[in-house]
């Protein structure tokens, strides 16, 4: 992408995402209405939506296609975050009236860390093709470990939370801290994930940026949903693990590796990355939907 288009895009952003920060103060002492997070969040979809198919007409249909497919995998990503966000805020018992500033604070310092892997990724991904290997192992690892989760597993504080609280940090200021270090956790999944989609560094900027948008907003949606949906984890999982072989079978392609005891090894287009990623979070939701009901019904 041009320069032009660069400055463009990141003033933009950035007046969205100041209005945003200007409503959260604004709020700061009031509680969220359902009525209002209903909206914004819409509005942030809606506005993600419609930039992806706009890149069609201005950029390219790759483009486009990388764009949904990197979005709606961050977004997909976001929920289990967010889910770690409530353990946290409800493990401080953080006043409610001031759980959307927390919320605003943390996305925009995720918003920063993002940053900076992906500053960090593009320079090693240009220099060094082999570290896909890496990327593609850390994916398929995560996974695993995504997998063996228990439902009933707890947020629990870690020496950092338990320091400061010592020292007589405030319960905002400890919400603040533990949500600040989990976003480091979850940018190592969600950086090498989106590279494995694109390796365009505007897509992974905007894709990353539009599926933080609204992630205040959907915290307040999620709270009941996350419990219907059973197996969001497990669909999770799932596409870091797939991301994962797909980068794989991509760093052997660059070091023209495209046979392993002659089997020949397979090329995982973009297209068939976004069926696979849709494919995989409409069943998810729907098998979870339908166990829900029937533990409702045999309850």
């Amino acid at each position: 992408m041009s320069l032009t288009v660069w400055v463009t895009t990141l003033i933009t952003l950035a007046i969205v995402l100041g209005f945003d920060f200007a409503l959260a103060l604004f709020n700061r002492n009031k509680e969220t209405s359902l009525r209002s997070s209903i909206f914004w969040t819409l509005f942030y979809v809606a506005l993600a939506v419609g930039f992806g198919f706009s890149l069609g007409s201005w950029a390219t249909e790759t483009a486009r296609s990388e764009f949904f497919a990197g979005w709606i995998t961050e977004y997909s990503l976001s929920f289990d975050n967010l889910f770690i966000f409530i353990l946290i805020l409800a493990r401080l018992k953080v006043a409610k009236e001031r759980e959307e500033l927390v919320l605003l604070i943390g996305i925009v310092s995720s918003l920063f860390l993002r940053g900076i892997f992906i500053a960090a990724g593009s320079v090693v991904v240009n220099r060094f093709q082999w570290i896909f290997y890496f990327f593609g192992i850390f994916l398929i690892y995560t996974a695993y470990t995504l997998a063996k989760e228990s439902e009933e597993e707890e947020w629990e504080e870690g020496r950092i939370i338990r320091f400061f609280r010592n020292k007589g940090a405030s319960t905002f200021v400890l919400a603040l801290i533990a949500i600040a270090t989990t976003n480091v956790l979850f940018a190592f999944d969600s950086i090498p994930a989106i590279f494995g989609l694109t390796k365009d560094p505007y897509i992974i900027v905007t894709a990353n940026v539009f599926a933080l948008m609204g992630l205040r907003q959907l915290y307040f949606l999620i709270g009941g949903l996350m419990s219907k949906l059973i197996y969001l984890t497990e669909g999770l999982a799932f596409l870091l693990a797939f991301i994962g072989l797909k980068l794989i079978l991509e760093a052997a392609a660059s070091q023209d590796i495209h046979k392993i005891f002659g089997l020949h090894l397979p090329e995982i287009s973009l297209s068939a990355s976004l069926i696979v990623i849709i494919g995989t979070l409409l069943m998810t939701t729907a098998v979870s939907l339908i166990k829900d009901r029937k533990n409702a019904k045999s309850a």
